[in-house]
C-alpha cells in the first residue's frame, strides 16, 4: 500500500490551522508545517505559529526548530521532509503537511534542483553593485533576466535580487528555473516531476477576496494585542537576519527606530500582508492538481479526503 502525503494549503489566514488539526485527529497523524518562517524559534506571534494547545492536539515538526543563525532553503526542506516521512511512513500511512510557502510546497511536490555553487567571483561583483548601484538597478536587471521569478521575489530584499542574479550569471539559467521543478527525462524524452514513495493530495483552501482581506486585517489586530511590538523588540538585535526580513518584524522595526508611528506600521503589515496573499493565490491558481474548498466546508473536505483514502489509511 502507497503511502499518502495530505497537503492542506492556501493564502495566509485562509484558516488551513484548524482543519489540519481536525484532521490529524481523525487520522492520527502528525503535522509538518510548511511556512519558512514559522521554522525559525522566537517568532511565534509575528508568523502565527502554533500555540502550545494545538501542538497538544497534534506532534508538529518543523516549528520553532532553526535559530535565526541557521541557513535553510527550499531544497534543503526538501531534504529534510524527506528524509522525515521516510521514517514516519514506517508507522502512519498517511501524514498531512501544511502551510502556504509556495516554494517550500513546490519542492515537496514536484522536487527542486540543487542551486549550484556560486563563482566567488560573480557573488563578489554581485555584492559589490548592490552596494554602488542600489538595489532598483539590480532588480531591474532581474525582471529582464528572469521575470517568473521577478513576480514573486521580495522586492525589498536585496540578498534574494542578489542571489538569482548570482545563479544566473554562474549558470546562464535563470533562478526560477532551478526552483519550480526537478524535471527527469523518461524514455520518450519528455520532462515528468520528480517521483516520490508516497501519493500526494491536494486540498486547497480559498475564501472571497473581501472575507480573506478582512481576515487578515483581524489576525494583524489580534497579533498587536498578543504583543508583536514586544516580540519585535526581543529580535530587534537581529534584525539583519534573513529570517526577520518579513512582514511584520520589518514594519514593527521602523516603529522601534522611531520612522513610524505604531498605527501607520500597523496598517502597512495588513496592506503588505494582502498583497502576499494575493501572490500566493496567483501562484497556486496555476497548480490544476489541487482540489479547491471553502474552510467552511469542513465536512465536505473530510469526506473528500476519506474516499481518498483506505481503510487501512484511516485507522
Amino acid at each position: 500500500m502507497t503511502p499518502l502525503l495530505i497537503v492542506v494549503l492556501g493564502p495566509t489566514a485562509v484558516g488551513k490551522t484548524e482543519l489540519t488539526l481536525s484532521l490529524a485527529e481523525k487520522l492520527h497523524c502528525p503535522i509538518l508545517n510548511c511556512d519558512s518562517r514559522q521554522i525559525y524559534r522566537d517568532m511565534y506571534i509575528g508568523t502565527a505559529a502554533p500555540t502550545e494547545e494545538q501542538k497538544s492536539r497534534a506532534k508538529h515538526y518543523f516549528v520553532g526548530e532553526l535559530g535565526l543563525d541557521d541557513y535553510y532553503s527550499a531544497a534543503k526542506y526538501e531534504s529534510d521532509v524527506l528524509n522525515l516521512t521516510s521514517e514516519l511512513f514506517k508507522t502512519h500511512n498517511a501524514l498531512i503537511l501544511s502551510g502556504g510557502s509556495m516554494m517550500y510546497i513546490d519542492a515537496i511536490c514536484n522536487g527542486i534542483d540543487d542551486i549550484p555553487t556560486i563563482d566567488n567571483e560573480v557573488r563578489n561583483n554581485l555584492t559589490e553593485r548592490l552596494k554602488n548601484e542600489g538595489i532598483d538597478k539590480l532588480l531591474a536587471e532581474l525582471k529582464i533576466i528572469d521575470p517568473e521569478h521577478y513576480d514573486f521575489v521580495d522586492k525589498k530584499n536585496g540578498k534574494r535580487i542578489v542571489h538569482a542574479l548570482e545563479v544566473f550569471y554562474t549558470t546562464g539559467k535563470p533562478y526560477s528555473s532551478f526552483l519550480t521543478r526537478k524535471t527527469l527525462r523518461n524514455s520518450n524524452n519528455t520532462e515528468q516531476t520528480a517521483k516520490r514513495p508516497f501519493n500526494i493530495l491536494k486540498i486547497g483552501l480559498e475564501r472571497p477576496r473581501e472575507e480573506l482581506f478582512q481576515r487578515i486585517n483581524n489576525r494583524v489586530d489580534q497579533m498587536i494585542n498578543d504583543g508583536l511590538l514586544h516580540e519585535a523588540m526581543t529580535l530587534y538585535p537581529h534584525r539583519d537576519k534573513n529570517a526577520l526580513n518579513t512582514v511584520g518584524y520589518k514594519e514593527m522595526f521602523n516603529v522601534i527606530e522611531g520612522k513610524w508611528e505604531l498605527q501607520m506600521a500597523i496598517e502597512r503589515i495588513k496592506k503588505n500582508t494582502r498583497v502576499y496573499a494575493k501572490k500566493q493565490m496567483t501562484w497556486f491558481k496555476h497548480d490544476t492538481t489541487i482540489n479547491w474548498f471553502h474552510p467552511n466546508e469542513h465536512n465536505k473536505i473530510i469526506e473528500f479526503i476519506t474516499n481518498n483514502l483506505t481503510n487501512e489509511q484511516i485507522r
